[in-house]
């Protein structure tokens, strides 16, 4: 059950660049909406450190290394899929936004994915480390 609420959470920042975008208030410019953009990926990608440095020390030294090369190919991963759901626009002034967005929107995901194994209570065995 704690595995669908922690999915279906996940799921609701799969919307569309319009809807996310309003986090930025009323702009005007494409260049002010790709600064907020920006703003808005640095915010997430800063909580996500966080959350990865803080959950990684309640590892062991093999979970360690473990969650290192997890996060690395979720970089890499999070980081060609923008690249290749932004590839329609490349080159064009919404280029910036579009991969800001999709940096957030997956960084964001993956911010719920560390809290939820963050926060495992003791006793669930799906669990690496129980809080």
């Amino acid at each position: 059950m704690r595995r669908l609420i922690v999915i279906s959470s996940m799921l609701l920042f799969c919307v569309p660049v319009t809807a996310f975008s309003a986090n930025c208030g009323d702009l005007k410019t494409q260049s002010e909406m790709n600064q907020c953009a920006y703003r808005e990926y640095q915010q997430a990608d800063k909580e996500l450190n966080e959350v990865y440095s803080t959950y990684r020390l309640r590892l062991n030294e093999s979970q360690r290394r473990q969650i290192k090369d997890v996060q690395l190919a979720w970089i890499k991963f999070r980081d060609l899929a923008c690249d290749f759901e932004s590839s329609g626009v490349k080159g064009g002034s919404v280029y910036p936004f579009i991969l800001q967005t999709c940096l957030t929107t997956m960084t964001r995901a993956r911010l719920l994915q560390l809290k939820f194994l963050a926060d495992c209570e003791e006793g669930d065995l799906s669990c690496p480390a129980w809080k």
